[in-house]
């Protein structure tokens, strides 16, 4: 189309441009435009694939057989309705163990056992000491010495005071000993009970969160849809991303529920699935694929992934529907690059689809996920630009440069400034009026001065 530059894969960009209004009364060598202001509409185009709003693969969470399939390949599901049913003993067995495991068990009471230190018995050697310490004292009084009498009494008496004294503090040192083992007794046997309550309640914390895992997994037994959609039964073959990935995988499901079961169809491309068949863990049940809303992921090679910008409004033409124009929009652009098989480096852009028409205005089908394309996406528009044909830019260096013709037919080098780029004609931002005339025909062997006109 006219003023719409094509930037195909990966090559760098090529710009073509198209412009009436050459003039015709120069040398045949040589061919002169006059610079006007026309429409430039820059289009970088790119290899598409359609894709599905959201795709699930939803797997058994256990080892088992399929009970029932209450849906069939292609049929439309609505979110929460159930689509399959697995019975697995190994996992209600599971669930019955956790559930006991996580039976809270009656601690055993531990006593602080009561010690108590014989004391010493010291009547008996009393009764002797105290036998001796008065016969000691009338032996004194025999004495007939009155100033030594005394002496010797006091003497006896001081014996038996400290004698006293050592036999009360033997006493005392006892009962001490007795209430520090009965202290160190007490606090070894609190912080063993403390310990074992803690190791209970982590234990059942532990059974608590097994019958959890297990109660889930018996729960995801049902497989429910996460969104509403079409069924395909197995691994769905060659789906379409447009943002599948993240919904991919074992999804969590919600217990509960029943419906009439269908016959089963085994899916085309993907795994054999009907009702008495053994899975394992893992194994893809059904793949919901949500059609609601059709997307359209395209590789933009990193020479002009720069120019496309959210929003950018896009044509898309499809290999499955010859002749009809699909329209687009960008609704999100990759930062994460791709190794093409050439070695060049593109990045993701992802569009939304529109509806199509074909050339006579009529209506055209609308795709399936998985179908390949081609995107041609608008980066840069100028309804009113200062143009040129794409013929009269010459690049030297990194200069885009142009001929233009002075008022006495002289060649003049000009360095302009471009922007849009369509595929008939340039934007110049700078460098050149509107009325100028520029060399548009063998601009490659122009020279300064040489005369034009």
């Amino acid at each position: 189309m006219d003023g719409v530059t094509i930037r195909r894969g990966i090559p760098p960009l090529l710009v073509l441009l198209v412009l009436t209004g050459c003039a015709a009364d120069v040398p045949p060598a040589v061919q002169l435009a006059e610079v006007r202001r026309a429409p430039v509409t820059e289009v970088v185009e790119a290899p598409a694939t359609i894709g599905a709003r959201a795709t699930a693969a939803l797997r058994a969470p256990a080892q088992g057989t399929i009970a029932k399939l209450y849906v069939g390949d292609g049929e439309p599901v609505k979110k929460g309705q159930i689509l399959a049913k697995i019975r697995s003993p190994q996992a209600e067995d599971q669930l019955t163990q956790a559930k006991k495991a996580a039976r809270p068990a009656r601690m055993p009471s531990i006593g602080v056992p009561r010690i108590q230190l014989a004391a010493f018995d010291t009547s008996a050697l009393d009764r002797k000491v105290l036998a001796h310490f008065a016969q000691a004292r009338r032996e004194a009084r025999k004495i007939r010495e009155l100033r030594l009498r005394k002496q010797v009494l006091e003497a006896v008496d001081l014996a038996r005071t400290q004698y006293r004294a050592q036999t009360k503090a033997l006493a005392g040192i006892t009962a001490q000993l007795g209430r520090t083992v009965s202290q160190v007794l007490s606090q070894t046997t609190s912080g063993l009970s403390a310990s074992m309550s803690s190791l209970q309640a982590a234990s059942l914390t532990q059974a608590k969160a097994a019958v959890k895992v297990a109660k889930g997994t018996v729960d995801a037994l049902t497989i429910k849809a996460p969104f509403s959609g079409v069924i395909t039964l197995g691994r769905a073959s060659g789906s379409g991303s447009g943002g599948s990935a993240a919904l991919g995988g074992l999804l969590s499901q919600i217990p509960g529920g029943g419906g009439a079961a269908l016959p089963a169809t085994p899916s085309t491309g993907g795994t054999t699935v009907a009702a008495g068949v053994p899975v394992s863990a893992g194994d893809t049940i059904v793949t919901v694929t949500d059609i609601s809303e059709l997307t359209l992921s395209a590789d933009i090679d990193e020479t002009d992934i720069l120019l496309v910008k959210p929003g950018a409004k896009a044509e898309v033409e499809l290999d499955a529907v010859p002749g009809a124009t699909y329209t687009a929009k960008v609704a999100g652009i990759g930062v994460t690059p791709l190794q093409s098989s050439t070695g060049g480096v593109s990045y993701p852009v992802r569009l939304t689809l529109g509806p199509g028409t074909f050339d006579d205005s009529t209506a055209a089908p609308a795709p399936k996920p998985g179908m390949s394309a081609v995107a041609r996406l608008i980066v840069r528009e100028s309804p009113a630009a200062v143009s040129v044909p794409a013929s009269a830019i010459v690049t030297s260096g990194r200069e885009s440069v142009v001929w233009a013709a002075t008022a006495n037919g002289a060649a003049q080098r000009r360095v302009v400034k471009l922007g849009a780029q369509g595929e008939a004609v340039v934007e110049v931002l700078s460098g050149l009026t509107v009325g100028e005339r520029v060399v548009v025909k063998g601009a490659d062997s122009v020279r300064q001065g040489q005369q034009l006109s």
